[in-house]
């Protein structure tokens, strides 16, 4: 078995899948995806009432049917309830193997891509394959080797899973929703793992980073509040451009030009690099 790893303080330990666990994984897969490629149709996937998820999962223990007692190590316990989380359900398809629902976006459940959740109470070496079966986009870069990230608490900068690790097909058996599946092993007990669909850029993180900016006093920006998200979240504007503009800003007629930057930031689905991009944007912006 080959692996990859860097530091372990640095990032963590992701062990390529076994040539028996691929086989696993593309057993099935393969004949799925053939018997769908015909009718591959370009279109988003209506919700249905598996998707209906109501919250996220909250130190969510997963045993085997029938088990009853205390969880011993090796059963997964799942959660997503902190900022960005995102992972409504679970279901427990063998000892190695877990299908994951993710919720629909907020006001719109026709559209579910981020996901974001944390696993502890692993067993040492223990091998699993997460099933994230509910996707509604058709054309994603897992399918051109983009790959979900992960850290520990231990090795906590992120890290991809390495490509050659996760699938993204088509699911007869899931109404043909999209499913991306990966492999895992977990190298240390006592860690509590997190994956998400790319690097997390959260709204706290966004205001910290815009409340920061204000108290530095920059003369050619503008912090105002424009309004209120549906979760009453404060949306902000920016303004940056020259001293002369801002101070006479408040002063231009209706419909008048102006410079402005509407940084945004996730709490929930939303994929996560547009606003990792515009935060590099506003860095150049206010750069000095």
């Amino acid at each position: 078995m080959g692996t990859t790893s860097a530091s372990p303080s640095s990032s963590c330990c992701v062990a390529v899948a076994t040539l028996a666990e691929r086989r696993l994984l593309c057993n099935g897969m393969e004949r799925k995806m053939e018997e769908n490629t015909v009718r591959d149709v370009e279109t988003e996937s209506e919700a249905g009432g598996e998707d209906a998820l109501v919250g996220n999962v909250n130190k969510l223990t997963v045993n085997p049917p029938g088990f009853s007692g205390n969880p011993r190590k090796g059963h997964l316990v799942f959660d997503a309830c902190f900022e960005s989380g995102n992972l409504g359900r679970v279901d427990y398809i063998s000892e190695f193997e877990f299908d994951l629902f993710i919720r629909p976006d907020t006001c719109n459940p026709r559209f579910r891509v981020w996901f974001n959740f944390t696993v502890e109470n692993v067993r040492e070496t223990q091998r699993v394959i997460f099933n994230v079966v509910n996707f509604s986009k058709t054309k994603s870069l897992y399918r051109d080797g983009m790959s979900p990230v992960v850290k520990s608490t231990s090795r906590p900068k992120w890290q991809r899973l390495p490509a050659k690790n996760v699938y993204y097909y088509r699911c007869p058996d899931h109404r043909r929703n999209y499913v991306m599946s990966f492999a895992f092993c977990f190298d240390r007990e006592d860690d509590v793992y997190q994956f998400a669909y790319c690097y997390p850029y959260t709204y706290s993180r966004l205001q910290h980073y815009l409340a920061g900016l204000e108290r530095r006093n920059l003369p050619y920006l503008q912090r105002e509040q424009l309004g209120l998200s549906v979760q009453q979240r404060r949306l902000d504007l920016l303004t940056i451009t020259n001293t002369v503009a801002l101070l006479s800003l408040t002063d231009q007629p209706s419909g008048s030009a102006a410079s402005v930057f509407l940084p945004h930031a996730s709490t929930q689905q939303t994929p996560e690099p547009t606003s990792n991009s515009h935060h590099a944007a506003l860095l150049c912006c206010v750069s000095v």
